[in-house]
C-alpha cells in the first residue's frame, strides 16, 4: 500500500475513468494549463489534450450550463470550481436543470455530472470564500452529496460519482489536499451512501464528515486518557444517508455527538438529530448534542477564526456533557 496525497487520490480517479470512457472530460477555471488551482488535474492536460481537460472563463453558471447540456447528448462531464462559494455563481443550473432532467424529462435524459471542488473554511480567506454549502445541496432532490475526509475514500467516492447516473456534487478542502493516506495501486470504488465507522467506541457515538473529522480524532484521542471510549462514524455521504449506520451505533452506545462545519440552522447534523429521536429515541440516555461554527458569516481575523470553528476542545465538552448530565 502506498502513501499519496488527497490531491493525487482525487486526480488518479478522474485519469483512470477517463483511460476508461472518452465521453468523460473535465472543464473548469485553471484545470488545464495552471494544472488545477490545487493541482488536482496535474499532469492531465499533457495525457488527455485541451479537448477533453478544458480551461473555462469565470463563468461558473455558463460553463456549468455547457457540461449539463453535455450529458444530453451522452457525455459525462467533470466540473471543478475553484471553491463552492463560486458555485452559487452557478447553482441555478445546478439546481434547476441538473437536478431535474431526469424528472422533466420523464425518465429520457438521465444527467450523469460530478460537481467537485473545495468547500468550508480553509483559513484566512473571509467570509465569501469560507462557506459550507453541504446542506444545500442535500437539501435538493436528485442530487448526490459526497464529502470525503482522507485519500483513500476521496479516490474510490470519486471513481463511484463519475460512473453514477446521476448529479453529483462532490466536496473536498483546500485543507487537505495535501493530506496523505494509504491507497492501493490496484482498481477499487467505494458504494455511495455508505458510512464508515472509523474507530469502535462503547460510550459515546461521534459522527461527522469532512475535514472537520480530524477535530474527531484529536478529542477521542483525549477522552481515551479519561477510558472514556468513542465510537466515531464518517458520514462520507451526506445524500443519500447511511441512517442505519448511525443508529445502529447510537444504539449501542446511547449518546450522540455530531460534528459539522457549517452554520447551526438547518443543517445537516439537524437532519440526524431528527432521524435518531424518531427511530431510536428509547435508545438515548442524554440529549443529542450538535457542535457548529458560530451562526455568524466567518470572519477574517486568525483568532476570532480560531473561535469560529468548531475544535477538539468543543468536541470533548460536547462528549462529557452526554455522559454526565
Amino acid at each position: 500500500m502506498r502513501t499519496i496525497q488527497f490531491r493525487e487520490a482525487v486526480c488518479e480517479a478522474m485519469s483512470e475513468e477517463m483511460r476508461n470512457d472518452e465521453s468523460i472530460f473535465l472543464m473548469g477555471e485553471e484545470v488545464a494549463e495552471y494544472n488545477g488551482a490545487y493541482k488536482a488535474s496535474k499532469g492531465m492536460l499533457d495525457e488527455f489534450g485541451p479537448k477533453r481537460v478544458i480551461d473555462t472563463p469565470i463563468s461558473e453558471l455558463g460553463f456549468a450550463g455547457v457540461a449539463i447540456g453535455s450529458t444530453m447528448t451522452g457525455n459525462r462531464p467533470i466540473v471543478e470550481y475553484m471553491t463552492f462559494n463560486f458555485s452559487l455563481v452557478g447553482i441555478d443550473q445546478i439546481i434547476n436543470n441538473a437536478a431535474k432532467i431526469r424528472q422533466m424529462s420523464g425518465g429520457q435524459f438521465n444527467c450523469p455530472i460530478v460537481f467537485r471542488g473545495p468547500t468550508a473554511s480553509a483559513g484566512q480567506l473571509a467570509a465569501t470564500h469560507s462557506q459550507a454549502f453541504e446542506n444545500w445541496f442535500a437539501n435538493t432532490p436528485g442530487l448526490k452529496v459526497i464529502v470525503p475526509s482522507n485519500p483513500y475514500d476521496a479516490k474510490g467516492l470519486l471513481k463511484s460519482a463519475i460512473r453514477d447516473d446521476d448529479p453529483v456534487i462532490f466536496m473536498e478542502s483546500e485543507q487537505m489536499y495535501g493530506d496523505k493516506g494509504e491507497v492501493p495501486q490496484g482498481e477499487y470504488t467505494i458504494p455511495i451512501g455508505i458510512a464508515d465507522i472509523k474507530r469502535e467506541g462503547s460510550d459515546v457515538t461521534i459522527v461527522s464528515f469532512g475535514k472537520i473529522i480530524k477535530e474527531a480524532y484529536k478529542a477521542a484521542d483525549e477522552l481515551d486518557k479519561e477510558n472514556i471510549s468513542c465510537e466515531i462514524i464518517d458520514l462520507r455521504t451526506v445524500r443519500p444517508m447511511d441512517h442505519e449506520a448511525i443508529l445502529n451505533s447510537v444504539k449501542k452506545t446511547n449518546r450522540l455527538v455530531i460534528l459539522e462545519e457549517a452554520w447551526p440552522f438547518g443543517n445537516v447534523a439537524t437532519e440526524i438529530t431528527y432521524q435518531v429521536q424518531s427511530q431510536a429515541f428509547d435508545y438515548l440516555d442524554a440529549p443529542i448534542e450538535k457542535i457548529n461554527t458560530a451562526d455568524t458569516p466567518a470572519p477574517y481575523s486568525p483568532v476570532l477564526l480560531k473561535e469560529w470553528l468548531p475544535n477538539s476542545e468543543d468536541v470533548v465538552k460536547a462528549v462529557k456533557k452526554v455522559l454526565y448530565k
